[in-house]
């Protein structure tokens, strides 16, 4: 297989108009053309966090920006999302919004997911190397990131549109190039474009060389092969910037510090705040705290909790972080929740307009409307709608099991045969005692037959509560 071409290509720059003076460094967001501007909002609302590079580029970032559309000529943005889970959380969340926000301005955003460097590991914010995965595992959540992600471009398009014309949403895979090279030719090709001190003096890099466990070569070579996807995203797609969180830009820079050395051209890095627990951890697979946006891995309901427990300080941040809604209604919103705090009026919004993102209107639907009212309010008519499937994402702690409904079937019977109480005296004081619930109804006679509409809901399903907390989903089969 032959080498990869690297071209040095000369695209054509936004020059100032006669007159006009140059644009004040990035670091200043007075320099932004106005406060409408596409970087300076999302500044404001606290989503892009810093800029590389700052200033001496023959064109600033917000001028690539606001003269490509008053151009005619939309600009390409994108961001990696590397496959080690079968599916993205709330931490790849704000990445993902930064790509919304530029697509609803008229871009086009790429979502690249990393079939190949997952195989290796970003050693970015690790105090360890990462456990390896073998290829099959990696293809497999892969492809499972890419639908996760088409689905939620597909719930954005359908559920949030502005009355503006958008850009593209695309998703690629990395390995669909790097499957193609070969290991030397790659080496002596793109290698030869980058210095070992400069490597060496990541931040990423250098807390890992000083760490007992040291660093890999796998690693250690992680931020060449992101700078390459830049560099071939840049070529084949004319991507100009990467999106990335806060502890990426290292990788983002490897990559500006190799494509202008190769092209002479200028491309520019774009950061996202992390979101981290209440301790300060970093969200995530790793840290065990990921809130998952699968629904099989964390339910529609679970997420909305997420959101609806957030702490009074935090809120006004992540409307302003995860939503779209206009400045101006979060103030409002704000101002409402000053005077009706105990409403949490804030994190309602907060939780349904994520909710709806991630799972559409049906997932919200489900976790607002019907699971909300079935576990808080004892909704006898909000369990009637849900499937075996909700139930379970509600009660995840609970015990599933499937019965034949025998004619006679007694309470009794039915709690000893989904094994919620113990044999003998013991289980059938539980019941007369008034420690079992079905549907949540008391049940005190272990003799009563189980009736259909109350015992057992129109949907085939009932739901035993044994003292406070023990949960079990009996499924009836032949009715």
């Amino acid at each position: 297989m032959a080498a990869p071409m690297l071209r040095r290509v000369s695209r054509g720059r936004w020059l100032g108009t006669p007159g006009q003076s140059g644009v004040l460094p990035l670091g200043l967001r007075k320099a932004h053309s106005g406060a409408q501007g596409l970087l300076a909002v999302q500044k404001a609302r606290g989503l892009f966090k810093e800029f590389f590079p700052e200033r001496g580029t023959k064109t600033e970032l917000p001028e690539l920006f606001d003269r490509g559309l008053a151009g005619n000529v939309p600009q390409t943005i994108y961001c990696g999302f590397d496959p080690t889970a079968d599916s993205l959380h709330v931490g790849h969340l704000l990445a993902l919004l930064g790509l919304f926000h530029f697509q609803r301005a008229g871009h086009n955003v790429i979502a690249l997911v990393g079939g190949a460097t997952a195989r290796l590991g970003d050693p970015s914010g690790r105090t360890k190397e990462r456990e390896a995965l073998d290829a099959e595992r990696v293809q497999s959540n892969a492809l499972a990131l890419r639908q996760g992600l088409q689905a939620l471009a597909a719930n954005h398009q359908q559920l949030f549109t502005n009355g503006r014309s958008w850009g593209s949403f695309t998703v690629l895979d990395n390995s669909a190039w790097y499957q193609k090279q070969h290991l030397v030719d790659f080496l002596a090709t793109v290698g030869g474009h980058f210095r070992m001190g400069t490597l060496l003096s990541r931040l990423s890099v250098q807390s890992r060389l000083k760490s007992p466990e040291g660093m890999s070569l796998a690693e250690f070579l992680y931020q060449v092969l992101q700078a390459y996807d830049f560099y071939y995203l840049f070529q084949h797609y004319g991507c100009r910037v990467q999106l990335g969180g806060a502890d990426q830009l290292g990788n983002i820079m490897s990559g500006y510090e190799f494509i202008h050395k190769v092209t002479g051209e200028d491309v520019f890095g774009i950061s996202v705040p992390l979101i981290t627990s209440t301790t300060g951890a970093k969200l995530g697979k790793s840290a065990g705290n990921a809130v998952w946006l699968n629904r099989e891995k964390t339910s529609p309901f679970e997420l909305y909790q997420f959101f609806v427990r957030l702490q009074d300080n935090l809120v006004e941040r992540y409307l302003k972080l995860f939503t779209f809604l206009p400045l101006p209604e979060i103030d409002h919103i704000m101002q409402l929740h000053v005077k009706e705090p105990e409403k949490r009026g804030p994190q309602k919004r907060l939780a349904a307009e994520v909710t709806k993102l991630v799972h559409g209107q049906e997932g919200l639907d489900s976790a607002k409307r019907w699971c909300t009212q079935a576990l808080y309010h004892s909704s006898i008519d909000a369990l009637e709608v849900m499937s075996d499937q909700e139930l379970k994402e509600l009660f995840k702690e609970a015990s599933f099991s499937e019965l034949v409904l025998d004619p006679g079937t007694s309470v009794l019977d039915t709690c000893r045969k989904a094994n919620a109480i113990p044999d003998g005296p013991r289980g059938y004081r539980m019941i007369t005692e008034g420690g079992v619930s079905i549907n949540h109804r008391q049940v005190t006679n272990p003799e009563s037959v189980l009736v259909v509409g109350q015992h057992i809901l129109k949907n085939g399903l009932s739901l035993l509560k044994i003292g406070k907390r023990n949960f079990y989903i009996i499924k009836w089969l032949q009715l």
